[in-house]
């Protein structure tokens, strides 16, 4: 009985172990289709993520101070997901789309423009999705897209002399992975919550 016990202790743990380890180790299959992200950083101190590049387009202050309060807005939105709260994850999606809606787009011209018109599709579309829905998995998928689209608007269009930090958890969205933005480097995952609060990697600064 006492082998057969520990033989037990011995595999739960095995088991524990890997579950655990398959956050850090887990292979980003993801990075090559990203344009413009970081190679993969196994750590997350601020000394080690990469530097925040040069905006692709210089734009109007005013458009840059409107992107920096939608990117503060998603945060909170951010944050919702953290505490796995459908409800306050709608609630907030509504503000988000507030903050989206005071965004000038006749401040932009020329590819600037026509850039952002495309990033503004995807998410005015998954912020609507994320309103409409009482789902935190479907909420969460489509906070994925967004992620997506607003950090290329950021990369583009930079923010008002705010840090911005891209992060990245291999086991999100069934283990294919997916990215979300911070204004720290701290890992707090959006698509796990507590469950694996710490689970990801920062992959780039932006400013």
């Amino acid at each position: 009985m006492k082998t057969k016990s520990l033989f037990l202790s011995l595999l739960f743990a095995a088991t524990a172990f890997a579950f655990i380890s398959g956050c850090s180790e887990k292979k980003d299959d993801t990075t090559d289709s990203h344009e413009g992200h970081a190679t993969e950083q196994r750590s997350t101190p601020a000394a080690d993520v990469q530097e925040a590049s040069t905006p692709q387009f210089r734009v109007d202050g005013k458009f840059r101070h409107q992107l920096t309060s939608l990117f503060n807005s998603y945060v909170e939105l951010k944050d919702a997901f953290v505490d796995s709260d459908a409800q306050k994850v709608t609630k907030q999606a509504a503000q988000t789309k507030e903050a989206l809606a005071n965004v000038d787009m006749k401040l932009l011209s020329g590819a600037a423009h026509n850039d952002w018109m495309n990033y503004l599709t995807e998410i005015h579309k998954s912020i609507d999705q994320i309103g409409s829905s009482a789902d935190i998995e479907a909420q969460r998928e489509a906070f994925s897209v967004l992620s997506d689209n607003l950090y290329k608007s950021i990369k583009a269009f930079g923010l008002n002399g705010k840090e911005a930090f891209y992060h990245y958890c291999p086991m999100a969205s069934n283990n294919e992975g997916s990215y979300w933005l911070s204004e720290e480097v701290a890992i707090r995952n959006p698509y796990f919550g507590e469950k694996m609060l710490t689970c990801g990697e920062v992959k780039e600064k932006l400013m």
